[in-house]
């Protein structure tokens, strides 16, 4: 903490690069995110007596699936860039989108469950609900690490304190400064709030399938929900801060509002249709 006990403050893990590879905490922390997620999703689908073999088969496909949906999603940021062009396309080099990882995986999910293994995705999407909150959760965790995605300038009490030297994530070079400052500003800590965010979604989430009789299907609907709207409202702390935007919205806002609001389709079609 800071001498005013205004911000929080420890030195970043920074990005490393190990010849070829730039070796980070955030890439690191997404994959356990995944793991464990994917685990307990698995777990309650054993507890009900499911095939836990096509579920486990479907988060395979999952992993192949949220990759490029995380590559992908962030093209149409970028059109119209200078200079943006195939090659930024298809480059492993280039950003990630969370969303984009998440969409990509489900759809995957949703093609090895249905169209090769003849099931219905609805019961197998909401054990995977809980699971993706639970990733997200441990996933922000790198984010923490090596300080990413911090927000506008701010004295809120959680902000992030940059000191001299601490070498913060890329995106946020520009925010970095040395000695003789004292301090290089204090700017809100969107992983952060995230990361607290989802985990007390999380114990809200379990207690809220296990005491209301929602028809199957419907709380992958809850779920994106949660996270669009809680990512339209983070992001309006980002804006700015070097995140590509389109008018007042940061393209993560519009991907938030888009996630809302198929999960409200979603959740209105499925919450009373009730299985034998």
């Amino acid at each position: 903490m800071n001498e005013f006990l205004f911000s929080i403050t420890y030195p970043p893990i920074p990005i490393t690069q190990i010849g070829p590879v730039a070796f980070s905490l955030h890439g690191v922390f997404a994959a356990v995110g995944f793991y464990f997620g994917s685990t307990y999703a698995i777990k309650l689908c054993v507890k009900d007596g499911n095939d836990d073999q096509l579920f486990s088969d479907a988060f395979t496909w999952a992993i192949f699936g949220a990759i490029i949906g995380a590559r992908f999603f962030t093209i149409p940021a970028h059109i119209g860039d200078p200079g943006y062009g195939l090659d930024d396309v298809f480059s492993v080099a280039g950003s990630y989108s969370i969303m984009g990882g998440m969409s990509g995986g489900i759809i995957a999910a949703y093609l090895r469950i249905v169209t090769v293994g003849k099931a219905n995705f609805q019961t197998y999407s909401d054990y995977a609900a809980p699971g993706l909150i639970m990733g997200i959760a441990i996933g922000r965790i790198g984010d923490l690490a090596i300080v990413e995605h911090l927000g506008r300038a701010t004295d809120f009490m959680f902000g992030y304190e940059i000191k001299p030297g601490y070498d913060v994530a890329p995106q946020h070079n520009a925010l970095e400064c040395f000695a003789p400052e004292i301090t290089c500003g204090t700017y809100h800590h969107v992983a952060m709030y995230d990361l607290i965010l989802a985990t007390l979604f999380f114990f809200v989430f379990r207690y809220l399938q296990k005491n209301l009789n929602f028809g199957s299907g419907s709380w992958i609907g809850l779920w994106a929900i949660w996270y669009g709207v809680q990512r339209m409202i983070l992001d309006t702390l980002r804006f700015g801060m070097g995140d590509a935007t389109i008018g007042i919205f940061t393209w993560n806002q519009i991907g938030g509002a888009t996630l809302a609001s198929i999960g409200l389709l979603v959740f209105l079609r499925f919450k009373n249709i009730k299985t034998s």
